[in-house]
């Protein structure tokens, strides 16, 4: 619930400050005081455009901010999780304008977007009045306003797990028949892919090793060359160096005993004299293993160019290709099964839809009864609120086919005057009627969704007397479970209050200032009794405003003045 506003330079509001409580709260106060404005004010924090010229004169920027308790709104909170922002007990909203047009939006100190802000306010926070029926004048909001009525919550959830189940197989079979449209091309071109990788017969490998031979087959004549040089001239020459090599180890051999330093010089010459040997026998290996065979070097080449081509086609790697192979085959083997794969989706999706069908014939007949019992208990309400002709039903008109919200579309009907036929509600009801209507729909139905905070702008316009006090007493009921905030003329409507503010207009050194102040039960009675007798105040007047006071209060509140 809101539980506290402030309003900086808007308007004719310098700076104001006000604390609301649970229960029903009246603001009141002459015409012209600035009750619009604190109007204007919630509409900013509900996301509505800002209009520069809200700025209070002389002033460069405007701000409203406002509080709201988190008690019981674990959808708001984890809204914030979601969206990025902190998350406390309470949320506290920003918005801040200037001249210059500049605004911004500020959740819990952190910028946000309007988007943002619309999301976490409007299921917290409405206002009711004259020029602010949106929720009845959207038509699609009419089957979730008669479902939260009807409980038809649970029955509609079951149903839309079903919906979606038979929307994803239809989707499934769409593109399943699309693709059978194009089954020949594709089968063509699979075959055809499939057929040229396979004939390749590719090796893990393969073109490694090609490439490595390749190179020996290009550099053939050389290689021979060198190593057969190489050979020679380490070993199988005359004073080959390992000839050398091995008469300077015969020369020095044994003279380690005469001279001990000679150890190491003596083991290194044997050590490369062994090495030595050893890398010219595998020079000699190399170049007896040389092959030169341009026809070889010719099927290497070939060779090397198709499965190029397959991995510039495919993929880089032979390991890729293959894979894409397995890949192929699998959607050639899906493709020449699509005929009976089609035919027992097709027999899913009528098991699906004859089950869809039955829970939406069972959530219809449940939202025919709910509507039936609101028709009952709008028109109740309706005539408390002197609308005594007036007539209110729901009519349904079956889809096409099924939606995500059931088998049918809900419209409100009304009629006030007797004789006329009902019409739709959104293009038939005034701005006054609408406003009597949706506090008759929270008495009726005061669960149909989860607000918290209701405002009322002169609800109780065009009333007076008997209907003014059905207005009061139906307010009161409502906020037995709501927080809700009106805005009223009419003392019949102010007494039922738990608490009231009267909205002041003051003139200082010719700038206007508005205030909203608390008031004390005596100054309610005083208040009540201007609302009743005008600027004519007597001592009759204020006793009728204590006898109002006291008759519509409830027993719990201002017990030690009862």
């Amino acid at each position: 619930m809101l539980t506290d506003l402030n309003i900086k330079n808007l308007a004719v509001i310098e700076k104001l400050h006000v604390s609301f409580g649970r229960g029903f709260t009246v603001l009141s106060g002459e015409t012209g005081a600035g009750k619009s404005i604190i109007i204007d004010a919630m509409g900013l924090l509900l996301g509505q455009r800002m209009r520069n010229d809200l700025v209070r004169s002389g002033e460069d920027s405007a701000s409203v901010e406002a509080v709201f308790s988190l008690t019981d709104q674990p959808i708001i909170s984890q809204m914030l999780v979601d969206m990025g922002f902190d998350i406390e007990d309470e949320l506290l909203i920003k918005r801040t304008l200037s001249r210059q047009g500049k605004n911004r939006v500020y959740i819990n100190g952190s910028l946000a977007t309007l988007g943002q802000l619309q999301q976490l306010v409007a299921p917290m926070l409405a206002i009711f009045g004259q020029h602010d029926q949106q929720q009845l004048q959207r038509v699609e909001n009419h089957l979730q306003l008669l479902d939260g009525f009807g409980e038809c919550s649970d029955l509609l959830s079951e149903y839309q797990q079903h919906y979606r189940q038979h929307l994803q197989l239809e989707q499934q079979l769409q593109k399943m028949q699309q693709a059978d449209r194009e089954r020949s091309d594709r089968l063509d071109l699979l075959n055809f892919q499939i057929h040229e990788i396979s004939v390749a017969q590719l090796q893990l490998g393969e073109d490694t090793e090609l490439a490595a031979e390749r190179l020996k087959l290009q550099h053939a004549e050389r290689l021979y060359s060198k190593c057969q040089n190489g050979y020679e001239k380490l070993y199988a020459n005359s004073g080959a160096v390992c000839e050398q090599l091995g008469a300077v180890s015969q020369q020095l051999d044994g003279l380690q005993e005469v001279d001990p330093q000679l150890e190491g010089p003596i083991s290194a010459i044997k050590d490369a004299l062994f090495s030595l040997e050893d890398a010219a026998a595998q020079l000699r290996h190399s170049a007896e293993g040389v092959v030169f065979d341009e026809q070889r070097q010719s099927e290497v080449e070939q060779r090397l160019i198709v499965i190029g081509e397959l991995q510039r086609k495919y993929h880089p790697e032979v390991e890729g290709v293959l894979a894409y192979q397995q890949q192929l085959e699998q959607e050639l083997e899906s493709l020449h099964h699509s005929a009976a794969t089609i035919e027992s989706l097709q027999g899913q999706i009528e098991l699906q839809r004859q089950t869809l069908l039955a829970v939406g014939d069972t959530l219809s007949t449940q939202r025919c009864d709910a509507a039936a019992r609101l028709k009952k208990a709008m028109e109740l309400e309706l005539h408390g609120l002197a609308m005594a002709n007036a007539c209110f039903e729901v009519q349904f008109t079956r889809l096409e086919k099924p939606a995500l919200l059931g088998l049918e579309r809900a419209e409100f009907y009304f009629s006030a005057n007797p004789g006329q036929q009902t019409r739709p509600l959104a293009v038939t009801a005034s701005g006054g009627e609408l406003s009597r209507i949706m506090l008759a729909l929270r008495k009726a139905a005061p669960r149909v969704d989860a607000l918290a905070t209701m405002i009322f702008d002169e609800v109780d316009a065009g009333i007076g007397g008997v209907a003014a006090s059905a207005v009061g007493e139906r307010l009161c009921s409502v906020a037995a479970g709501h927080q809700v905030l009106c805005i009223t003329h009419l003392p019949q409507v102010a007494a039922y209050g738990d608490s009231q503010f009267r909205v002041e207009k003051n003139v200082v050194e010719g700038q206007t200032s508005t205030q909203l102040v608390a008031l004390d039960y005596e100054e309610r009675v005083l208040e009540l009794a201007r609302m009743l007798g005008g600027a004519q105040m007597s001592s009759q007047t204020v006793a009728h405003a204590r006898d109002l006071l006291r008759r519509c209060q409830r027993p719990s509140l201002f017990s030690e003045e009862l």
